[in-house]
């Protein structure tokens, strides 16, 4: 059991989310208004994409991030800023039997560098490193996370002196991360996020989050989540097996069943949820200590 847990909040993601409930926030003030609502709550961290604001499609654009950032950063509620750089990995293939040309709808696959632009713009605390390549469960989609790729942008977080949070979807994803940190390409304190129960990664029983924390270094600081029914009670799941909690609509778009959720409602359910429990939850203070970050 971990006694003093942090809370991060995804409050957007990339999915297609957004027309399913109204309570995903879209434009880049209502994403940095989620971050400060959720920090109100108890999250030590916000996990932020961006969304377009005329589509709610998923986007990469840096002036979008810029826009979110600053507005968190300009209001008086402390949060630590922990920005995805998972976008730009996206190959969808162009069908079963002619898989190449790839589908140009939906199909956005640029390099390390380019990745990784508006984490060098903005200099968050935090930014996400997708460990591997994955299935998922959508037609012809793969994330897409080559060797080379991830070395050259764990070496750019690095350097820049983001810490890494490092996104493991399967176990052979957290053989990538010992590596990486074997190779002196992502340096210590190491953080993880065990990604379970999204189709076809990892499944969310608990025997396989043990399995998976089995094999995380004693050094290492870990979160775990899971996604949609199984979010909130992988609240308790992740603090038992000795890790950190992650919770938002993101994962999972409901507090109960056909009751929409805010973020806000989802990480005030996580704070009841750990002190119920009698653990204790970590401020962004505390957690800047224990990972050694820098705030800007």
């Amino acid at each position: 059991m971990n006694w003093d847990v942090f809370i991060t909040c995804a409050v957007t993601g990339s999915g297609d989310s957004a027309g399913k409930s109204d309570k995903v926030p879209v434009t880049p003030q209502e994403i940095a208004d989620a971050a400060i609502e959720a920090a109100k709550e108890g999250a030590a961290i916000a996990h932020i994409h961006v969304r377009d604001p005329n589509t709610g499609a998923a986007s990469r654009d840096p002036e979008l991030y810029k826009q979110v950032v600053d507005r968190i950063r300009n209001h008086d509620t402390d949060i630590i800023i922990n920005l995805t750089a998972g976008m730009g990995g996206d190959v969808i293939f162009g069908g079963v039997e002619n898989p190449l040309p790839l589908n140009p709808v939906g199909t956005d696959m640029v390099g390390a560098t380019e990745r990784m632009e508006h984490v060098r713009d903005l200099l968050p605390e935090i930014c996400t490193l997708d460990c591997g390549t994955m299935n998922f469960s959508e037609g012809d989609y793969v994330m897409t996370n080559t060797p080379g790729i991830l070395r050259e942008m764990a070496r750019q977080m690095t350097a820049l002196g983001v810490r890494p949070e490092i996104e493991i979807f399967d176990t052979g994803h957290l053989v990538m991360a010992k590596q990486l940190v074997t190779e002196g390409l992502i340096e210590d304190p190491v953080m993880v996020q065990l990604c379970m129960g999204i189709p076809y990664g990892a499944p969310n029983d608990p025997l396989s989050l043990l399995a998976m924390t089995r094999n995380i270094p004693d050094s290492w600081t870990y979160s775990a989540f899971s996604i949609g029914r199984m979010q909130l009670p992988y609240v308790a799941m992740a603090a038992l097996a000795g890790g950190n909690v992650r919770v938002g609509l993101e994962d999972n778009l409901y507090l109960g069943k056909g009751e929409l959720a805010s973020n806000g409602d989802l990480v005030a359910r996580a704070h009841q949820i750990l002190t119920a429990m009698g653990a204790r939850i970590l401020g962004p203070e505390e957690v800047r200590k224990k990972l050694q970050l820098t705030k800007r």
